[in-house]
């Protein structure tokens, strides 16, 4: 009998690799989030996320400060804080869908 090999896999087109996501399977115990701590991880180190990973983004209309969240209650969280505390608004766009939000300062309060 094979045995099956299901462990997941990520690459990178940028890198020129693909890894097993073993380690955060087993030595991590990370679960379900293996996919989202790797992509993490390799945006920490490498300045870029791997491929297929598709983020949210969250920019404000009136600064140069945005924020970048592989979900998209971090991208909401962080446009609503950014709108409270300097009153511009903010967009935030997911690269899958082309649905854009604004969060209006007068919105939070």
């Amino acid at each position: 009998m094979t045995e099956l090999d299901d462990t997941p896999t990520v690459s990178c087109s940028r890198c020129d690799r693909e890894w097993d996501l073993a380690y955060e399977l087993d030595d991590l115990g990370v679960g379900n989030q293996a996919v989202e701590q790797f992509a993490l991880d390799h945006k920490r180190h490498t300045g870029h996320f791997p491929d297929d990973v598709t983020t949210w983004l969250a920019e404000c209309r009136r600064c140069p400060e945005g924020s970048e969240h592989l979900v998209r209650h971090a991208a909401e969280r962080w446009a609503t804080i950014h709108a409270r505390h300097t009153r511009h608004a903010v967009e935030i766009d997911h690269g899958i869908d082309e649905e854009t939000t604004v969060v209006e300062p007068d919105d939070v309060s």
